[in-house]
């Protein structure tokens, strides 16, 4: 479904980029804002034209002073030595005062408190509730007044005055109610940026962890070259591949789909393979019974109506036998070598929603040439820009195209077609393993 725009997000990001500071001598203005200011180097280049261009930024970095030394006969240089009307905002006026005087920052004065009356305009008054209106609908929290409130009409504030190394002379100043309503601001942004940073970094976290999830060895086997890929739709996802070792030249295939996505699905999918790679020293012997344990273990610890589809084969590479079990998983397809194509459909219901639960086990035979694909729905329900389904029939004709090459050859080109058809953003998890039966 689609969302609706905010009022606040309607209109292109702008801000103020900076303001013309006219100086003498580039090096020694730098100087002066770096080491006695604290301010940064927002930039220190030199365009087309050979001139130099320097600009510095307080340390919040919400504005930037461009330095520039205008030539001497223009009626720029005239401004240098005079007031640049520029102000500055502190939280504490008196602080900074002591901090940049030891620094040798000359002051004209000490700091002053100022009050200031002034009445409401009904424009102001208009234009301040309804961004506060759009504040408010837009977080869903409650928000004090900006800038200048309603509760006084009286504007107290603290200013000083200071000049530059040419002169040049600026306004340090701390009013109240705008100190008090920037710093809310200020937190508030802050907090943002930190929960969002945080956010991202559990994110990747969360990734890194999740791909030492899959497997990092492929077990040799004599008859069948086999491997497989997990191309997530999101950072972390709900489908999982894994290559058991069930030991005497047996290996076991899984591949699973969680229902839902993102963190919660990653969850579960960690949870399934724990379950599975906990109990499968049972699978040789008794398959069924490996997945009866692992569909009670996750309607344990899992809530009501999450559930998984997984496809379970065991290949004993002695034999060349396949035993499956699909729980409620899209049915395997197994490429013939002589170009058929069967498909192993569902022998049981799906896991996490039913604590009493059985399957039934399938087998088939492989022989050399012969390709067994194992899917998700992130494949063949992938679709283009008419809403057209890349679908089964498009699968097998990629197995079939493909049948030539090496199964990671393969693999690696079929998902790049999968991707290609469907060259929007990826809506879901991308997994597949092949499987070719060596001579």
């Amino acid at each position: 479904m689609g969302t609706v725009p905010s009022p606040l997000r309607q209109s292109p990001h702008l801000r103020l980029h900076c303001v013309n500071v006219f100086v003498r001598d580039q090096d020694r203005s730098l100087r002066f804002f770096v080491d006695q200011l604290g301010f940064n180097v927002a930039f220190d280049t030199r365009v087309q034209s050979g001139e130099r261009w320097v600009g510095v930024a307080p340390p919040d970095g919400a504005a930037i002073l461009s330095l520039i030394v205008p030539k001497r006969d223009s009626e720029q240089y005239k401004l240098i030595g005079r007031a640049t009307q520029i102000v500055f905002v502190t939280e504490d006026v008196t602080a900074k005062f002591r901090e940049w005087s030891k620094r040798g920052v000359r002051f004209q004065t000490p700091p002053r408190l100022k009050r200031i009356r002034y009445q409401f305009q009904p424009a102001q008054t208009a234009a301040t509730a309804a961004a506060s209106q759009s504040a408010e609908s837009g977080t869903g929290s409650k928000s004090s007044s900006m800038l200048l409130g309603e509760e006084t009409p009286i504007w107290g504030g603290i200013v000083a005055r200071f000049r530059d190394i040419d002169g040049n002379s600026f306004s340090l100043v701390s009013f109240d109610e705008l100190t008090h309503a920037m710093e809310a601001q200020r937190r508030v942004v802050a907090a943002k940026q930190e929960a969002e940073r945080r956010a991202a970094h559990e994110l990747e976290i969360a990734k890194h962890v999740q791909s030492r999830l899959f497997p990092q060895t492929l077990p040799p086997l004599a008859t069948l070259e086999y491997c497989g890929v997990c191309n997530q739709a999101r950072q972390v996802g709900g489908d999982y591949y894994d290559f058991l070792d069930l030991g005497q030249n047996c290996l076991g295939f899984v591949i699973a789909d969680i229902s839902g996505k993102g963190i919660a699905a990653a969850l579960l999918m960690a949870n399934l393979q724990a379950n599975l790679r906990s109990l499968c020293a049972i699978a040789k012997q008794q398959p069924h019974h490996l997945l009866r344990s692992v569909n009670q273990l996750f309607c344990e610890n899992t809530t009501d109506g999450a559930f998984a589809t997984l496809f379970f084969a065991e290949y004993d590479d002695s034999s060349r036998l396949v035993r499956y079990a699909n729980c409620g998983h899209l049915p395997a397809l197994l490429l013939r070598d002589d170009g058929s194509v069967a498909r192993l459909g569902a022998t049981a219901t799906v896991l996490g929603i039913f604590k009493k639960w059985e399957c039934e086990l399938g087998e088939c035979q492989i022989t050399p040439g012969d390709i067994l694909a194992l899917y998700t729905d992130g494949i063949t329900e992938s679709f283009n820009h008419d809403g057209e389904e890349f679908g089964e029939a498009r699968l097998v004709d990629l197995l079939r195209r493909h049948r030539t090459l090496s199964p990671q050859a393969a693999l690696t080109s079929m998902v790049d077609e999968v991707l290609r058809f469907s060259s929007q953003e990826q809506h879901d998890d991308i997994t597949l393993i092949l499987a070719k039966c060596l001579q």
